[in-house]
């Protein structure tokens, strides 16, 4: 019994949904704005970073791509690094009192989480 090692028929495959790359099913579910309770929350965090602290900002109900023009935008004004990971912006440092008062300025209903 042989089995298909390797092929170059339809080019890169996507590892989720196994189509061609071109059409991926994967990338169009990933624009749609996550449901919440439109309160945005604000939490700091250090557990897996080696005791170094980071801000959290999740709860935002904007799409994939707003959130990603959101948070670059915010990193900018933070002059911070950041990422974003599951519909939640990281920051670097313990950044919480400056994102409330920006979030806000832009109209967010914002919530300060943890101690």
């Amino acid at each position: 019994m042989s089995r298909l090692v390797y092929s170059t028929d339809l080019g890169r495959r996507c590892p989720d949904c196994g189509q061609a790359s071109t059409e991926c099913v994967c990338k169009n579910t990933d624009n749609t704005a996550p449901s919440g309770d439109g309160i945005v929350r604000i939490r700091r965090e250090t557990k897996g970073r080696k005791g170094k602290g980071v801000s959290i900002v999740s709860g935002v109900l904007i799409s994939a791509d707003e959130l990603k023009t959101l948070g670059k935008e915010l990193r900018q004004k933070l002059s911070t690094g950041g990422a974003i990971k599951d519909n939640e912006m990281e920051f670097q440092g313990d950044q919480r009192q400056v994102l409330k008062t920006l979030l806000e300025s832009k109209g967010y209903n914002v919530k300060l989480s943890g101690a």
